[in-house]
């Protein structure tokens, strides 16, 4: 027993390390990190697609509809939504099934650091790690790495990868529907083509994109 308690107590020590150490390393353009998923492909020999672009040369429609569409108050909150977390608390305490409430730099600290898959213990973890995350790294920074190990399909990760696998054109060349349809895939990449989208993909992608064009104050944090 006391062997498999140090073991747990290694484990949580490295969970909570890692992510202490890396982040401020992680401020450098030069370093490209990679997400847990990628590791994941890496390990079990399936390999991936992901071709890095810096945030200048992503160009602006699809940052402004991943803002749009994933977390509207980016730019304004230090890493949580405490409005939106706390409804999903409560929610929980009233006997509904964990969901969303996620903002970019949760999901940037979860794709990083963490396991994927609904996990009360893993969202615990998410919280702090994306306060610390967004307290540490610019904007901007957070933006593209994001951009730059979200997946957008089995083995497909980054908007790089992403518009050339879909749209067979770079990320700076999509036009604005292009960018929402990419952007409304993200919440589950397994099931949403947006190369060929469904009605209800495309109703998404015409609401993002409408935000996306009156971003305004939304998205100032990455002019």
């Amino acid at each position: 027993m006391w062997r498999w308690l140090r073991r747990l107590s290694l484990a949580l020590a490295v969970v909570v390390l890692l992510p202490i150490v890396l982040t401020p390393m992680y401020r450098l353009p030069a370093l490209h990190p990679v997400s847990m998923l990628m590791v994941k492909d890496l390990v079990t020999f399936q390999g991936y697609r992901r071709d890095w672009v810096a945030f200048e040369e992503m160009g602006t429609v699809l940052p402004y509809s991943v803002v749009m569409s994933e977390d509207g108050q980016f730019c304004s909150h230090g890493g949580v939504d405490w409005g939106a977390l706390n409804t999903v608390v409560q929610d929980a305490l009233a006997g509904e099934g964990l969901r969303g409430a996620s903002t970019i730099p949760m999901q940037t600290v979860k794709n990083l650091f963490l396991w994927h898959g609904r996990s009360y213990v893993r969202k615990a973890l998410e919280v702090p790690l994306a306060i610390y995350f967004d307290a540490v790294v610019p904007k901007q920074r957070i933006m593209e790495i994001y951009l730059n190990i979200a997946e957008w399909g089995p083995n497909i990760y980054g908007a790089e990868a992403a518009a050339q696998h879909y749209f067979g054109r770079s990320a700076k060349a999509l036009t604005r529907r292009q960018a929402a349809l990419l952007a409304v895939t993200l919440p589950n990449p397994g099931a949403r083509d947006p190369a060929n989208p469904g009605s209800g993909l495309s109703n998404l992608a015409a609401i993002v994109e409408r935000r996306a064009q009156q971003a305004g104050d939304y998205v100032g944090c990455l002019r």
